[in-house]
C-alpha cells in the first residue's frame, strides 16, 4: 500500500470508528423512528448508513495508527501543526488527521483533504501558502512548526 492510500489515525480516533461501525452493523436496518418514516425515507435512511459502514471499513483497511511520523517538519498527516493565518498576531495549533467528530487530546483536528490540510501538505517552518475557502475568498498560511502528536500508543 502506498503511504498516498494510508489513512492517518490517532489510537483515540481508531477506538471510536471501531465502535461506530460495531454499532451500525449491531443496528444495519433498524431506524430509531421507523414508524414515521415511509418507504422512500426509510430506504434513503439505509443508503446513508451503508454508505458510512463502507467509508468507516475504507478508513479502518487503511489506517496507520501508532505510527509517529518522522519528526523531519515536514507537514504530513500525523502532525501537530501551529500555523498564523494571513497577517494576524495570533497562531493556531492543530492535529493533521482524520477527522472523526471529535479531537484528539484537546486538538482540533483538520482533515489532509480540506483545503487548508492540502495546501499545508508538504509545507516545512517558514513556508507560506495559501488556499480558498468555501466563500471563495483566498486565505495566506505560514507554517510556523510541525512535530509528531505524541498522543499514540
Amino acid at each position: 500500500m502506498t503511504d498516498a492510500n494510508r489513512t492517518w489515525l490517532t489510537a483515540e480516533a481508531h477506538d471510536r470508528l471501531h465502535a461506530e461501525l460495531a454499532d451500525l452493523r449491531r443496528h444495519d436496518g433498524e431506524t430509531e423512528n421507523a414508524e414515521e418514516l415511509d418507504g422512500g425515507e426509510r430506504a434513503l435512511h439505509d443508503r446513508r448508513v451503508q454508505a458510512r459502514i463502507r467509508e468507516i471499513e475504507a478508513l479502518l483497511h487503511n489506517a496507520v495508527v501508532g505510527e509517529a511520523p518522522p519528526d523531519d517538519g515536514v507537514a504530513e498527516p500525523g502532525m501537530v501543526l501551529t500555523v498564523r493565518f494571513d497577517d494576524d498576531p495570533d497562531t493556531d495549533t492543530f492535529l493533521l488527521g482524520v477527522r472523526d467528530g471529535a479531537e484528539s487530546g484537546g486538538l482540533d483536528v483538520c482533515s489532509p483533504d480540506s483545503p487548508l490540510g492540502r495546501a499545508l501538505t508538504g509545507a516545512v517552518q517558514g513556508d507560506e501558502r495559501t488556499y480558498t475557502v468555501p466563500s471563495g475568498r483566498t486565505v495566506g498560511v505560514e507554517l510556523l512548526s510541525a512535530v509528531p502528536y505524541e498522543g499514540t500508543r
